[in-house]
């Protein structure tokens, strides 16, 4: 009898294996031309203010024991480049066994946590495009299918609705659960929905409540992707001695 199920190749992570290989993937995704990243730049990704929950603060030692845990995990791989520099890149492609668009979604959850599917949306889609909720919604249930992604929220919500990765160890991510059932109801919906023309008398600068709040989580991550930048530009000034 052939076994239909598939093993899975990936194995939890701790909170600082997770921050290392979020910064990972987004750098790959966001600053291509810098990839793979060398030990300062890892620490520099690691310990930034911007799209991170919580905000760390590890030095190269830390990260370079941590790197070295990850590979032999198997998710990251070691990098000479002329002899030079040691950088490094991950392997999550083959690890996880997903696509581009799966990979960021998974990399935005490990850097922040659990979020609501209109946040993550937004967040995501600054590495690869997420045209709008129900798109990232089909990413979502192909990754609860390959166990990757569990959703916090009870069955039947629709508005709000919490998801996280499942690379925590088990004793966490029931924490997590736990700490999310108790957790106020999160009234979240980002898709702007197309409005009609103002009929006469209509205020033309109304807007709904759920056009607020896709503009609100749309302004919070714009303010992330110029923090970042500005990061990244003082680690540039930082290799170039400038």
């Amino acid at each position: 009898m052939i076994n239909e199920v598939t093993e899975k190749s990936w194995v939890p992570l701790n909170h600082r294996e997770r921050r290392i290989l979020g910064v990972l993937v987004e750098k790959a995704k966001t600053t291509p031309e810098y990839y793979p990243l060398t030990i300062a730049a890892i620490v520099t990704g690691s310990n930034q203010k911007s799209n991170r929950d919580p905000v760390t603060n590890f030095d190269a030692d830390d990260v370079e024991e941590i790197l070295n845990g990850l590979r032999k995990k198997g998710a990251v791989v070691m990098v000479e480049g002329g002899g030079r520099v040691v950088r490094w890149k991950h392997t999550l492609y083959d690890w996880l066994k997903v696509t581009k668009v799966e990979l960021a979604v998974i990399a935005e959850l490990l850097l922040r946590g659990s979020q609501t599917e209109g946040d993550l949306r937004a967040r995501a889609s600054r590495m690869e495009p997420l045209a709008d909720l129900a798109a990232l919604q089909a990413v979502l249930e192909s990754l609860a299918a390959k166990n990757l992604v569990v959703y916090l929220s009870p069955p039947g919500v629709k508005r709000g609705v919490v998801v996280t990765h499942n690379l925590y160890p088990d004793n966490e991510l029931e924490r997590e659960k736990s700490r999310q059932a108790t957790a106020p109801a999160v009234d979240d919906e980002p898709e702007r929905p197309t409005r009609s023309a103002p009929s006469r008398g209509e205020n033309p600068a109304a807007i709904s409540l759920d056009e607020f709040h896709a503009l609100k989580t749309e302004v919070s991550t714009l303010r992330d992707q110029v923090l970042g930048l500005a990061e990244e530009i003082k680690q540039l000034k930082g290799a170039l001695g400038v």
